[in-house]
């Protein structure tokens, strides 16, 4: 289907405009193998134009109640919030005003060479911490560097640095066959007189300052959301399992996050392994990136989110600001009581909060293409065979998807029961061993469903957590830890080889 849904009274406008306008992939014919279906058949979307991300799951579309929910849960995800108005509540601070400016095209976002949160398509969080990597909690865990007038953002944009690095590897970036390649990585530095707030960190209750030249910057890009349902589908059960299996076979992970003390708790008393994000710090999608993010990355209160995304540093800092005292007319007490409340109202209804709940979970995987091609089979027997699914797991099985925690969603939103499905990740979280590595060094293994189309749909094919690799060639050249197994067999299969295993990743 297509993304957008016309009136009947527009319908003669839009049979004038299909000439050129992308049409969507036929449906798809019988007898088509599972492998097609990446989302299983409640989940997937047959097409592969630049909307491809965009489409909903056949469940939302069969039903019109659920689709209604998904236009208007849209709407939330792609339009801006603004102080005031339809999506009025934007501020103090924010990350961004809108979901898409770091989704575009509903996609991982693109590598840039600057920060600035206006950008289209700079899917950057910057993640400041200090040499132990732990948060400074003067600042956010993502910290916002947008303010509503007469507030200061507690970092000024426009001390931020990203300078793109050459990195040469152990084999001088070279194949054996001669084939050279490229690496660069990024290198973050945000001035010392573009932070608004003192550098902070609390550990076990106590607060002290970090020095300036210990504070380090890094960064990471939004995540994928089409097809987080499906993922959120999987029992919590599988999920151990997995984990189970690879610590049997040897493999290095994060064993801190598949201990019971340390999941995840819901609202509804129940707590979860750890799923999404690079640091799986989030159990279910209803307690999820987008569930947060809609309210944290914009400062939108509701209901069950009545208080900013701030720190007490950051409101104090303001609140001693002349300038903000005397614009606002208000004491300095006021102005940190009201930035600090616990009680403000609810900028977003639960009703706009259920749509958007249901876009995030309605969203479906674009069906995977080409896979009877002799090359995307040659190419996919390799994947196999040289071990990239050990980490790069291929099927899950969805479970009864009964979800039972935050009530204000509970029963309303899309559900994918006992669905075979392809997202090509394990959920577990590895050491890839870069250098500039990510926060911790630990990083979930992406999933690699439909990012064969990132180009088409977001303009841009980067990949790993801050788009360092252009190409998937870059992407694996990176691999260390437990997957330089599986890189150094890449690294020696042929050209020909290399490019039928690249295509695969393209198909899938």
């Amino acid at each position: 289907m297509r993304k957008k849904h016309y009136p009947v009274i527009v319908c003669v406008v839009c049979s004038l405009m299909m000439s050129c306008t992308p049409q969507p992939t036929p449906p798809p014919p019988d007898g088509l193998s599972d492998e097609y279906y990446s989302g299983g058949k409640l989940g997937t979307a047959f097409n592969e134009t630049p909307f491809a991300y965009e489409q909903p799951t056949p469940v939302v579309e069969d039903d019109p109640t659920l689709m209604l929910r998904f236009k208007y849960g849209e709407a939330s995800f792609e339009n801006e919030f603004s102080t005031d108005g339809v999506r009025g509540g934007l501020g103090p601070v924010s990350v961004r005003s809108s979901c898409l400016t770091c989704h575009p095209g509903y996609g991982h976002g693109k590598r840039v060479d600057r920060y600035r949160a206006v950008d289209y398509g700079n899917s950057y969080l910057l993640v400041v911490t200090d040499e132990s990597d732990a948060y400074l909690s003067s600042l956010t865990g993502m910290p916002q560097t947008q303010a509503v007038e007469p507030f200061l953002a507690p970092i000024d944009e426009s001390g931020i640095s990203i300078t793109w690095t050459e990195y040469t590897d152990e084999w001088n970036n070279r194949f054996p066959d001669g084939e050279t390649y490229s690496l660069i990585y990024p290198e973050v530095t945000i001035a010392e007189n573009a932070y608004r707030v003192p550098l902070e960190v609390t550990k076990n209750g106590v607060t002290t300052t970090v020095p300036y030249a210990n504070v380090k910057v890094r960064l990471e890009a939004t995540i994928g959301i089409y097809g987080t349902g499906l993922l959120d589908a999987i029992p919590d059960d599988s999920i151990l399992a997995q984990y189970q299996y690879e610590k049997s076979l040897g493999y290095t992970l994060n064993d801190a996050k598949y201990d019971p003390a340390n999941f995840i708790p819901e609202v509804d008393g129940t707590s979860h392994p750890g799923r999404f994000t690079y640091g799986l710090t989030r159990g279910t999608l209803q307690n999820g990136p987008g569930a947060n993010a809609i309210w944290n990355i914009t400062n939108v209160t509701r209901s069950n989110r009545t208080y900013h995304y701030i720190t007490a540093a950051y409101a104090t800092a303001m609140s001693q600001n002349a300038e903000i005292q005397a614009t606002l007319g208000k004491t300095e007490t006021e102005i940190y009581n009201y930035l600090m409340s616990k009680n403000l109202t609810a900028e977003m209804s639960d009703e706009d909060y259920i749509d958007f709940m249901v876009w995030h979970r309605g969203l479906a995987v674009p069906a995977a293409r080409n896979l009877d091609d002799q090359t995307v089979q040659r190419g996919k027997s390799l994947f196999y065979s040289i071990g990239c699914t050990s980490c790069h797991r291929p099927s899950w099985t969805t479970g009864a998807d009964d979800y039972s925690g935050d009530p204000m969603v509970k029963d309303k939103l899309p559900r994918y029961p006992y669905q075979k499905i392809f997202p090509y990740t394990d959920l577990l979280q590895h050491r890839l061993e870069m250098v500039n590595d990510i926060r911790t060094g630990w990083c979930r293994t992406t999933p690699l469903w439909g990012r064969g189309l990132s180009q088409k749909c977001t303009g841009a094919s980067d990949h790993l957590h801050d788009m360092r690799a252009r190409n998937y060639t870059e992407a694996i050249m990176w691999h260390g830890g437990d997957a330089r197994y599986a890189r150094d067999k890449y690294r020696n299969l042929s050209k020909e080889d290399r490019d039928a295993l690249i295509k695969f990743l393209e198909a899938i």
